[in-house]
């Protein structure tokens, strides 16, 4: 079913654009409001706050001041990576080898900006378009939470295969292009590195999506072809079931405790899916990224 004019001025109107397909870029949207305790997906999404987070979610309060106060809660530098790749040259097998100085512990895998926190202002935007466009017109029974537990299970698939760099069985849960830049990257990084990237989903302590985006094509007069992409944001503490299994208590200032800023992570999937009508596919990954907050803040206070 095609959207009608009505509708393609509402997105017009709440998304502020109509982007080809071909640009491969994808209308911004929501991000999704977080309450300080627990979640509830009623409806309206909202963060999906997992394994009884809440006490955990101000464990980066701290952090979060730094990073958001400093203008630093969404990164790309491309010149940032530039450098990564010229340190990162030679390769960096010998796990004994110490990280150089002012050097991320863990290079970003994908030239894509770092993701922390939802944005309030965007969450009308990302409800209006599940309720107005995607469950009219796309899947009628989308729901946001379900996707956000799919998504977790993904993510540690996928992010197990990284780290054995088993790229042969990754071809059916992230794209090419995805791969292709991946790949170069990961075999660079040293075994510790490497062991980093597997994240369990017991480990997630907070989930939410981001970003919705609706990509249009209609250079094939036949059918518009339309795809959907959604960027999640995990938070991740190693460790975090047997902290918690053990009765060791998680402090409110994790964030800016040594023993614990190695531990904590955060990692950005995007996934997409094509809707178009009589040729729809299945959710992949097409772009993945994990970092530690810790590491942005002390690029931050080298520039």
């Amino acid at each position: 079913m095609n959207i009608g004019l009505r509708n393609s001025k509402l997105i017009y109107a709440f998304s502020k654009a109509y982007i080809p397909h071909a640009q491969l870029r994808s209308l911004s949207l929501a991000s999704i409001n977080c309450g300080g305790g627990g979640a509830k997906v009623n409806e309206k999404p909202e963060c999906v706050n997992n394994n009884g987070g809440g006490s955990v979610v101000g464990d980066h309060v701290k952090l979060w001041w730094s990073l958001n106060h400093r203008k630093y809660s969404n990164i790309s530098s491309k010149e940032t990576r530039e450098k990564e790749e010229r340190l990162n040259k030679d390769g960096g097998e010998d796990d004994n080898t110490p990280e150089p100085k002012g050097k991320r512990t863990l290079p970003r895998l994908m030239d894509f900006p770092e993701i922390m926190w939802p944005s309030l202002l965007n969450s009308m935007k990302n409800w209006i378009m599940v309720h107005f466009i995607i469950r009219p017109y796309m899947d009628r029974e989308f729901n946001i939470r379900d996707f956000a537990v799919g998504a977790k299970k993904a993510m540690q698939v996928v992010s197990s295969k990284l780290m054995n760099g088993d790229f042969a069985h990754l071809t059916n849960l992230v794209s090419s292009d995805a791969l292709n830049e991946l790949k170069p990257v990961i075999q660079k990084l040293s075994m510790s590195q490497r062991r980093q990237l597997e994240v369990k989903e017991s480990d997630i302590y907070l989930t939410f999506p981001y970003q919705i985006g609706i990509m249009f094509d209609e250079d094939n007069k036949d059918a518009q072809k339309r795809w959907v992409e959604i960027t999640m944001v995990f938070h991740v503490l190693r460790g975090l079931r047997e902290m918690r299994e053990s009765g060791e208590e998680i402090p409110w200032n994790m964030g800016t405790m040594p023993e614990y800023q190695d531990k904590v992570f955060v990692c950005n999937y995007r996934f997409v899916k094509e809707f178009t009508k009589g040729n729809e596919s299945d959710w992949t990954v097409n772009i993945v990224n994990h970092f530690k907050p810790i590491d942005l803040v002390n690029e931050m206070k080298r520039h």
